[in-house]
């Protein structure tokens, strides 16, 4: 298998862990405030990510980021956050 034709397979793992989220999501959150379980969701995911992140090399001071990194950064969280 090439590098150039692997991305299909990249693509249809997405596509599963994109459905099994839905599913999961679906029904875990049956008798669980919808907000609730999404404030789960998300504290669990800022986990793994930051585990990721950490372990790929991939780190860097927050602090470095400039000021418009911050501006669009913080509102595409808050246009996350409202959708």
């Amino acid at each position: 298998m090439t590098t150039s034709s692997t991305w299909f397979y990249w693509a249809l793992l997405s596509a599963v862990f994109a459905a099994l989220t839905a599913f999961f999501a679906k029904v875990g959150i049956q008798g669980v405030d919808s907000d609730f379980a999404t404030l789960v969701r998300t504290a669990i995911i800022i986990v793994v990510l930051s585990a990721f992140v950490w372990f790929a090399g991939k780190w860097t001071n927050p602090c470095d980021l400039s000021s418009k990194n911050w501006l669009l950064l913080g509102l595409s969280g808050l246009a996350t956050g409202a959708s």
